[in-house]
């Protein structure tokens, strides 16, 4: 009876180590990896990244994302160099300043989400057809001096023939997050901003959205996550299942409506409604705003330096190579 009951005692301790085992070894119960990464803002325009977050694409590459939102590509350069974040979501001119500056450890550009500028061109008092040229002499509710989508609103303006603050008054002062606020309370004739603040004021009846900046600019390396050549040389791996995640979700909503999108992403939007969202995701889906892989385009890389060139930003080309790779985008694209 005592060897029986021996036995029986054994064959349980058995089946408990081996089920513990099973369960250390199954994928839903692996330790992940910890990645701090930073927004540049929180925008509607950024959506393969919330598909990528909210369908836990990035724990099934064994990470877990501690998203924050720096609300300028500034302050995320400014957090990425400090290491108080791993990762940094913003646009390239930031790494453009960064290198100029020569840091010892300049962040650099490895997977980019959208292919041209999120912004669009809101009018105060819309007439039935809409020409640049009505802008002359007029206010418009700008961005950030230095920032991406400041320049690319003075580039289309030259394209126009109209010449930045000379022929157009532009406010540059106002926090981005505080423009269109400030808008709607009677300042400025214009406004570029992103979606789906526009979206928002417009079913306020506060204006119409008359252009597409995107459409004007064409393409431009625009939003990009960066990371310090240190974390890219020492974390190989962990950058390339962050690539992996990302790319995963770019395929997602390629393949998905906006409507099936905003289902996924309205979440991170909790006091948008679904009208707003999904009118505000068919245009970003219809100009077709987002990158299909994370591979940095050369081209567009090159355009945002003509167009920081042009605002006075940048006296000379960066090469590529000196804060862009896509060492990791290609390996992901090619698996």
């Amino acid at each position: 009876m005592q060897r029986l009951w021996k036995a029986a005692v054994w064959a349980v301790a058995v089946m408990l180590w081996l089920s513990s085992a099973a369960l250390a070894q199954s994928p839903g119960s692996q330790t992940l990896e910890t990645i701090r990464l930073s927004e540049v803002v929180r925008s509607v325009f950024y959506a393969p990244q919330y598909v990528a977050l909210a369908l836990g694409f990035f724990e099934e590459e064994g990470l877990s994302v501690e998203l924050s939102t720096a609300w300028g590509a500034d302050k995320g350069a400014a957090a990425l160099l400090s290491g108080s974040v791993d990762i940094g979501f913003f646009g390239p001119e930031a790494a453009v300043y960064v290198y100029q500056q020569g840091a010892d450890d300049p962040v650099v550009g490895f997977a980019q989400l959208t292919a041209r500028d999120g912004s669009f061109l809101m009018a105060r008092h819309p007439g039935d057809t809409f020409d640049w040229s009505e802008l002359r002499g007029k206010t418009v509710v700008g961005a950030r001096r230095g920032g991406v989508p400041q320049m690319v609103l003075e580039y289309v303006l030259r394209k126009h023939g109209i010449e930045p603050f000379k022929d157009v008054e532009i406010i540059t002062h106002l926090a981005f997050e505080a423009a269109p606020g400030a808008f709607a309370s009677g300042l400025g004739d214009y406004i570029a901003q992103f979606d789906p603040t526009l979206t928002s004021l417009e079913r306020q009846g506060v204006g119409k959205v008359v252009a597409s900046l995107g459409r004007e600019a064409g393409e431009i390396a625009y939003t990009v996550y960066h990371a310090r050549r240190s974390f890219l040389d020492a974390r190989p791996e962990t950058v390339l299942a962050f690539t992996r995640a990302i790319y995963k979700g770019q395929k997602w909503v390629d393949l998905h409506t906006a409507a099936e999108i905003a289902e996924v992403v309205k979440g991170f939007f909790p006091e948008m409604d679904d009208e707003t969202l999904v009118t505000a995701l068919e245009r970003y889906k219809s100009q077709d705003s987002w990158r299909h892989t994370p591979i940095i385009s050369r081209s567009a890389f090159q355009r945002l330096l003509d167009v920081m060139i042009q605002a006075g930003e940048l006296a000379e080309p960066v090469p590529f190579d000196a804060i862009m790779t896509n060492r990791f985008a290609l390996a992901v694209a090619e698996e």
